[in-house]
């Protein structure tokens, strides 16, 4: 088991009791599921830093761990794209994916060719284009055949402390803004507030559930899956370092505890939810194909849509069973219209 999906298994253990809080639901997610993945990811990521300051050759095997577990964070609280995370485009900084156009190889490949001094710090690469910053920018520098030894080392090296240096910086001011404010508007919504009640909280964090879950089936294996003429394989997320189907893992892992804290007080809702969020789990853990590059075979196909099609299966039930439970509907998210 890899050392995240082990602290996501604390992560989801039984609810905590949360006291002095208007709304006790809300209590819960905010300490034990929100407050937890950003202070995880603020770890990681710190981490990741003190390690490129040391070891900074691209087949390093402590950055590569590092990376690795700073990645399994920002996954597991990448459904929560509200507040902190919006605020100057910093869940993007961090992600940027799907890059439809190659903007990130683009962006690296023109850094490199100039060893352009902005990558010397983490102050001055914070204005670089979000698609040369984040997990998905280091995964090139990491991972790439061509841009892993593209380059003069040091220039390399630098580009590697400085990303990451960023990218702990982005992820400590996203939990200290929770930290700060953003938990306390959500534990007390007021007229003046960012939440008016409790229920617009509740609506923020079931859009998130909802989001989650769309983005895992549309995105994650959708953009492998294609079509049954045009198979997308090389279109899987963070394939170069073979965390494509980990990356479904991890998201269903922290939605699912995200989902049975929703709907905490009806025990046969949260009996059913565990039985969907069963189903893909096990589906995925019998799926011998890391990176999806098998979508083009009808039987590795197949199994893959079965995986998308239990996954819309719980996204029927959050839909049609949590929603009205808790009164709220999806509404809009960041990937209507897209």
């Amino acid at each position: 088991m890899r050392p995240l999906i082990l602290s996501l298994a604390l992560l989801c253990a039984p609810v905590m009791a949360v006291a002095d809080t208007p709304n006790p639901k809300i209590g819960d997610i905010v300490s034990n599921h929100i407050l937890p993945r950003f202070e995880m990811l603020a770890d990681t990521t710190a981490g990741l830093a003190s390690v490129a300051q040391q070891e900074c050759a691209p087949t390093s095997e402590g950055l590569r761990d590092a990376y690795g577990s700073a990645f399994d964070a920002w996954v597991s609280a990448s459904h929560l794209r509200f507040g902190p995370t919006e605020t100057d485009d910093r869940a993007f900084a961090l992600a940027f994916w799907p890059d439809s156009r190659g903007a990130t190889p683009k962006v690296l490949s023109s850094l490199i060719s100039a060893q352009d001094p902005i990558a010397e710090t983490a102050e001055g690469y914070a204005q670089v284009s979000i698609a040369g910053r984040g997990f998905y920018a280091m995964e090139f520098l990491l991972y790439d055949d061509a841009l892993m030894k593209a380059g003069p080392p040091a220039y390399h090296c630098q580009l590697l402390q400085t990303m990451s240096a960023d990218m702990a910086a982005t992820s400590q001011n996203i939990l200290t803004d929770w930290q700060d404010r953003f938990a306390d508007e959500m534990l007390n919504p007021s007229a003046e507030g960012q939440y008016r009640s409790d229920e617009e909280v509740l609506q923020e964090l079931f859009k998130s559930l909802s989001a989650g879950l769309q983005f895992t089936s549309e995105t994650r294996l959708g953009r492998p899956l294609g079509t049954f003429e045009h198979p997308r394989p090389t279109r899987a997320e963070a394939r170069r370092s073979a965390r494509s189907s980990l990356h479904v893992t991890l998201s269903l892992l922290s939605l699912r505890d995200l989902a049975a804290r929703l709907a905490e007080g009806d025990d046969d809702l949260m009996a059913h939810l565990q039985s969907r969020f069963k189903k893909p789990l096990e589906e995925l853990n019998e799926l011998d194909d890391p990176v999806f590059s098998s979508v083009g075979a009808p039987q590795t196909r197949l199994k893959v849509e079965v995986i998308q099609q239990s996954v819309d299966a719980i996204r029927d039930l959050v839909r049609d069973g949590l929603g009205p439970t808790l009164g709220v509907a999806a509404g809009f998210n960041a990937l209507d219209g897209d």
